[in-house]
């Protein structure tokens, strides 16, 4: 199985690259085909539509997310939805080509409040997509993260989503 983690912050050094550097670190060692696509480093193209030409960088990360069995997806809280990076990777994926594969949904927000808005709303992304949603999220706040590091008790909690995304997929092949 291949899996993507994909970090949806533009943000450099943003916490939600950390929680999903950690995801990515633990998947691999569940699962040597697995990438990570960090939006933060990698400069996806702004979508102008299917006829258009755009960067290595943004080809190399649709390529990877179709070919993914598993998407293990981690958003920051902007102003009450998803990143509109996370969003505008998106655009580019083709939903013929996505059917049946699997995703995991991590949350960072500052404070303990519209995870479960971010969560549905993310769902229903995955749903145009066909793909089937863990429906465990995770949700972080930012005092989870200590000194560039996920907590112990949170480091927990998104072991068992990648754990537990990975189960689910392996039923669906």
């Amino acid at each position: 199985m291949k899996v993507v983690v994909i970090s949806g912050s533009p943000r450099k050094g943003a916490n939600t690259e950390i929680m999903m550097r950690f995801v990515y670190e633990y998947a691999k060692t569940e699962n040597e085909e697995t990438k990570f696509i960090n939006l933060s480093e990698s400069k996806i193209d702004c979508y102008y539509g299917p006829n258009e030409k755009y960067s290595d960088i943004t080809l190399q990360a649709t390529k990877d997310i179709t070919e993914a069995d598993i998407w293990l997806v981690g958003t920051p809280i902007y102003n009450s939805f998803f990143s509109s990076s996370l969003k505008n990777l998106f655009e580019y994926i083709n939903y013929k080509k996505t059917a049946g594969k699997v995703a995991g949904i991590a949350i960072m927000a500052s404070g303990n409040i519209g995870f479960v808005d971010v969560q549905t709303l993310v769902t229903q992304l995955m749903s145009y997509f066909r793909v089937i949603t863990n429906p465990k999220a995770v949700y972080m706040t930012i005092d989870m993260i200590k000194d560039g590091t996920v907590i112990d008790e949170a480091k927990t909690r998104l072991k068992e989503l990648v754990d537990e995304t990975l189960a689910l997929a392996s039923k669906q092949i």
